[in-house]
């Protein structure tokens, strides 16, 4: 249990210096959401889907990037986003893909105004995002996801339409997040994890608790409730998605079981989205 708990840190910690983005051209992005080369923007295919909505797709990966995004285009409250961030009054949206972490994606670059405002981000895209199921752990909608894919019942572009909507919360949830308290995460994180370290790996440390209390909550805690906002988007995405589908009921089933098993405090945001509109009122979640 304690080797689990230390591995959960180390994660934590990566993961949020993961999210930051590089905040000057010598900082590095981790692997989960490395920025491409240079030389790889540069031969980057670029178009605008509006005035705040960038796209700059390397021509490799075009083709399927069109697929993805008309996937995700196929769910209302994916067409809704999209708009927004398309004519968003402040924020400049830049979509690319780096193929350093193929079947993942990630957030990063952000930028704020001097009135707090969030004004650029970046979602980065792995080349390959349409494979590979992550944990059920952390991302309980994605995962339940497989074995309709397996059983041929979904394209794998729907995977892969999943994917940028968690990355669609992640943006929409940093923007929702205070400047000042997002830069003392960034700073804090790393020291509390070196004292986790050394500390025999006592939580309850007293300058463990000063931090988590000025952090809003330990590295695992933070990490933990940004990913569960992005499985809850990409959950609006399903939502509207599988509508029409028959088996719509069992896989927000299953998504309910893992939730409950896995993230039980965070179950209410899920919970308020299978009672919303376009789920199958047949459906047995409470």
């Amino acid at each position: 249990m304690r080797i689990r708990l230390v591995a959960f840190f180390v994660m934590a910690a990566a993961a949020l210096i993961c999210f930051s983005g590089p905040s000057s051209s010598s900082e590095l992005l981790s692997a989960r959401c490395s920025a491409p080369e240079a030389a790889e923007v540069s031969r980057a295919f670029a178009r605008d889907s509006g005035p705040s909505l960038k796209e700059s797709i390397d021509p490799r990966y075009e083709k399927r990037y069109v697929q993805w995004k008309d996937e995700f285009l196929a769910a209302e409250i994916a067409r809704v986003q999209w708009e927004l961030y398309a004519k968003h009054p402040h924020l400049t949206l830049t979509i690319t893909i780096s193929p350093a972490n193929k079947h993942g994606a990630g957030t990063g670059n952000y930028k704020w105004n001097e009135n707090g405002e969030l004004i650029e981000a970046t979602i980065f895209l792995g080349s390959r995002i349409d494979e590979g199921y992550p944990s059920s752990v952390y991302y309980p909608v994605m995962n339940a996801l497989e074995p309709y894919e397996q059983n041929q019942m979904i394209s794998r572009n729907v995977l892969a339409a999943a994917k940028i909507a968690h990355e669609f919360g992640h943006v929409m949830k940093i923007a929702d997040t205070p400047e000042d308290l997002y830069k003392l995460q960034l700073k804090l994180v790393p020291i509390y994890n070196k004292i986790f370290l050394s500390n025999g790996h006592n939580v309850n440390d007293p300058r463990l608790v000063e931090m988590a209390q000025q952090m809003g909550g330990n590295p695992v805690e933070i990490w933990e409730d940004r990913e569960y906002w992005g499985e809850a988007n990409a959950m609006l995405y399903l939502r509207d998605r599988m509508a029409k589908e028959g088996f719509q009921c069992r896989l927000f089933n299953k998504i309910k079981r893992m939730v409950e098993q896995y993230a039980k405090r965070y179950e209410d945001r899920f919970t308020e989205i299978a009672k919303s509109r376009g789920v199958n009122y047949s459906c047995s979640w409470k």
